[in-house]
């Protein structure tokens, strides 16, 4: 009884989509507070809860934060059927017309945005037009997306992994125009159908990795990374040959390529884990 009230008070609160390349989530109302995680172009949210122009959100992957209600829009699920366009570029530019001198993008939006596809291609295998999320009508281009998004291999999430490679590094950042260590695993991970949890912690706690021994270590292993097994605070992924990726603000703040076999990381790793 307890499972189908819940199942239906989350069926009956409200679904809005975010208008924002990037929204940030905030712990608390106010941009004074410190970002929990962002939510991209185009996402489906349930609001919790609303306050002095914010909404209390949760994101599909059951994390909640605060976002401006400005960067919202109360609206029927979007992209979720019919022909939906998935970036696949690092950024993609929307623009009003089949054109990219004429004028600037009407919008950029960071990779895995999903974007309703209507009318087929525009007037050229170049073009696809795509409906937003504000209901405005939009043009972009076809290298730019994938209308046949799919899983992908381990092989392939670790090739992926190097595109991001430079990308800064952001607190709460779950996209391209910046990511933190878990948001940048959880979005890898993400890629080849495993749904895990969105911070460092929880990942390492989570039913769905088990344990691996270090000298067992095989490439797409997952890293944590802390004082103890139980206060993780960074997470990276494992490539082979003792080399690892991860999102990271030592030395350089980027997303970038470390020696497992350096003493500051050597000396911090605390978890590794193998997705079941």
């Amino acid at each position: 009884m307890l499972a189908f009230a819940v199942a239906f008070l989350a069926a009956t609160l409200p679904n809005a989509v975010v208008l924002k390349p990037v929204a940030n989530m905030y712990s608390k109302p106010t941009e004074d507070a410190d970002v929990v995680s962002q939510a991209i172009y185009g996402t489906n949210v349930t609001v919790l809860e609303q306050k002095d122009g914010w909404a209390h959100i949760r994101t599909p992957d059951e994390y909640t934060g605060w976002a401006q209600l400005a960067v919202l829009k109360p609206a029927d699920p979007y992209a979720t059927k019919g022909t939906v366009a998935e970036v696949r570029s690092l950024f993609a530019h929307i623009y009003r017309e089949e054109n990219v001198t004429r004028h600037a993008p009407m919008l950029t939006v960071p990779f895995e945005t999903r974007l309703e596809a209507v009318g087929g291609n525009g007037t050229s295998d170049r073009w696809l037009q795509v409906h937003l999320a504000d209901g405005a009508t939009g043009y972009i281009q076809t290298g730019d997306v994938t209308l046949n998004a799919s899983k992908i291999s381990t092989a392939e999430m670790l090739a992926l992994s190097r595109k991001f490679l430079g990308l800064p590094y952001t607190w709460g950042g779950t996209s391209s125009f910046g990511y933190d260590c878990s948001g940048f695993m959880q979005m890898l991970e993400r890629r080849r159908g495993v749904l895990m949890p969105r911070d460092a912690q929880p990942q390492a706690d989570w039913s769905g990795v088990e344990p691996v021994d270090r000298k067992n270590l095989e490439p797409g292993d997952l890293l944590y990374f802390g004082s103890s097994v139980k206060h993780i605070t960074h997470t990276g992924m494992y490539l082979g040959e003792g080399k690892f990726i991860n999102a990271t603000t030592y030395q350089t703040p980027m997303v970038r390529i470390d020696d497992l076999n350096e003493d500051h990381w050597s000396r911090l790793l605390v978890a590794t884990r193998r997705v079941k």
